[in-house]
């Protein structure tokens, strides 16, 4: 098997594929943990990423979004004066 073929996902869903109906838990939402792997080296409190889009993220989002435990994807055509 090739490394590209190894990148290849079998099955993916979207929201409408999935339905979460509201039901009594025994569980507790401070016993629950959402973080998740970002890369091998980054974990990140919530599992939202926000869109590398000019009319999504720019500093103040990403920003924000590390605040909330999230991650931020500035766009490619933000200059480096405004990333920083």
């Amino acid at each position: 098997m090739t490394a590209h073929e190894n990148k290849i996902v079998g099955e993916g869903l979207t929201y409408d594929d999935v339905l979460l109906v509201p039901a009594f838990s025994e569980v507790l939402p401070r016993e629950v943990s959402i973080q998740t792997k970002f890369t091998r080296n980054i974990t990140i409190n919530v599992p939202i990423i926000s869109a590398a889009m000019d009319t999504v993220t720019e500093s103040k989002m990403a920003i924000a979004m590390a605040q909330e435990g999230g991650i931020g994807v500035l766009h490619k055509n933000m200059s480096i004066e405004a990333q920083a």
